[in-house]
């Protein structure tokens, strides 16, 4: 189960008098001015779906809408803000959450809300890997909001299986972006995860773990310690070095995970065009990532015991993309089957940030019914 806050609220939402002084502020104070030069408010009420990775955090700002019938089709998005990296584990505890806070006050901002016509926020975001973690955001947030406001936090694979069951916690998801991680849910609550423990514990099959391999295989041929491939020439070329050598200065000069994870699309090319060291990094990755899978599914036994129930496994992040020949993800989704042929492929058709705002929709949905 989710951590979160849910108390009567003891202000009125559209009193711009009421109480914002006792929200503390945490640090960058200013980000919030713009509640109080706000012309005239609204009564909408609104929830946030916060989704924070590595590469990038993305927040909406929706409205509520009723609880009985179908969801709106498309869903309603009153305003999108966008950010760096919000993983603490990447940029340390204080500017991942300069980087949350930011990026909530500017989908309010836009939406013309404010922090008091906010209902529910749920935060799901990348490096939420155990309980302390969940808790100590929770105590950042019920600084920032009204206490009216229910908040919810999870690892960021939680929204990313949301966007594609339509805020249904039940199935499995694949990310593959610059890191990855499988995370499944099964109907009665239990929960699995595997994988998604950095590029030095096993992102293997992750953007990073492909261009990491690439460039590996690329100083192994240089040394003569493995085969020549197209990769180096590939490589050189994208990077503008003029030998493999170079290579350990553009490497450890700026490690980042997103820039190593960007050369993914040199290995893809050299697959393509038929490099035998390319193929095998990016068959590799494809086995890597279904393991992932088959390891959450089988902990959470999502296919049944024959292994053909059928559950979603939602496939989302730009390693999974289709590619025109080479199309990782297919590979991948062919790989499960032949274990699990229950397997449903879903690409979702919202992005994450969205599927986060279904989840804070569906838990207001499930306290107002109980």
């Amino acid at each position: 189960m989710l951590p979160s806050e849910s108390t009567t609220p003891n202000t009125h939402p559209m009193n711009p008098n009421s109480s914002f002084s006792v929200m503390k502020r945490y640090r960058n104070g200013e980000i919030w001015d713009f509640e109080h030069e706000m012309a005239v408010a609204s009564n909408r009420q609104v929830i946030l779906g916060l989704d924070g990775g590595t590469t990038s955090t993305v927040c909406v700002c929706m409205p509520i809408f009723p609880f009985k019938g179908p969801l709106p089709d498309p869903l309603p998005v009153l305003a999108r803000a966008t950010a760096g990296c919000s993983n603490h584990n990447s940029v340390g505890e204080i500017a991942a959450r300069e980087t949350l806070e930011q990026v909530m006050a500017d989908a309010l901002a836009k939406s013309n809300s404010n922090r008091f016509a906010v209902q529910a926020v749920c935060l799901a975001v990348s490096g939420v890997n155990h309980p302390k973690d969940q808790q100590r955001i929770l105590n950042w947030l019920r600084d920032i909001f009204p206490s009216h406001v229910r908040l919810y936090v999870q690892n960021d694979a939680v929204a990313a299986l949301a966007c594609g069951t339509l805020g249904k916690l039940h199935g499995c998801v694949l990310i593959a972006g610059t890191g990855t991680i499988a995370y499944g849910f099964t109907e009665d609550g239990r929960e699995a995860r595997a994988a998604g423990a950095g590029p030095i514990l096993g992102d293997w099959g992750s953007g990073y773990g492909i261009a990491a391999q690439a460039l590996t295989a690329v100083v192994r041929a240089y040394d003569g310690r493995g085969p020549q491939t197209n990769l180096t020439t590939s490589m050189l070329q994208r990077l503008g070095l003029s030998s493999p050598d170079e290579l350990i200065g553009w490497t450890y000069f700026d490690p980042s995970w997103a820039r190593v994870a960007a050369l993914v699309p040199v290995v893809v090319s050299c697959a393509e065009a038929g490099d035998q060291v390319a193929n095998k990094v990016l068959h590799d990755s494809v086995e890597e990532l279904a393991l992932s899978v088959k390891a959450v599914v089988q902990r959470l036994n999502l296919c049944g015991e024959d292994g053909e129930n059928p559950f979603p496994l939602v496939m989302v992040g730009g390693v999974l993309e289709a590619n025109k020949r080479w199309d990782i993800g297919e590979e991948v989704i062919k790989c499960i089957s032949r274990d699990y042929p229950g397997a449903l492929a879903i690409h979702p058709k919202v992005e994450p940030a969205v599927g986060a705002a279904l989840l804070a929709w569906n838990f207001l949905m499930t306290e107002s019914q109980n």
